[in-house]
């Protein structure tokens, strides 16, 4: 069997599509985190008191902290949010 132009340029038109769609997963997996920051909070986005991502050096820095408030005493922790009476507390 010959080799034709019209084998040649199905070869080359397989090959770049399949090179073009590897080049999209690539692409996608490094804009995905930096364009989900971008969308507001509202449309799905990430909310503001959010942590950070891990990978950061704003993320060190809040594992250090929270490590920091995990080994004191419950009694001298600031920041938490108090537990809501219950209804029956309320009564008695």
């Amino acid at each position: 069997m010959p080799i034709r132009a019209r084998h040649i340029a199905a070869l080359i038109a397989a090959v770049l599509t399949g090179c073009s769609l590897s080049g999209c997963g690539t692409i996608n997996s490094n804009l995905a985190a930096g364009v989900s920051d971008a969308i507001p909070v509202w449309a799905g986005g990430m909310p503001a008191d959010a942590p950070p991502r891990p990978g950061t050096a704003k993320y060190e820095e809040y594992m250090r902290e929270r490590e920091k408030q995990r080994l004191m005493p419950a009694a001298e922790r600031s920041g938490e949010a108090k537990p809501a009476p219950s209804a029956q507390d309320a009564i008695h």
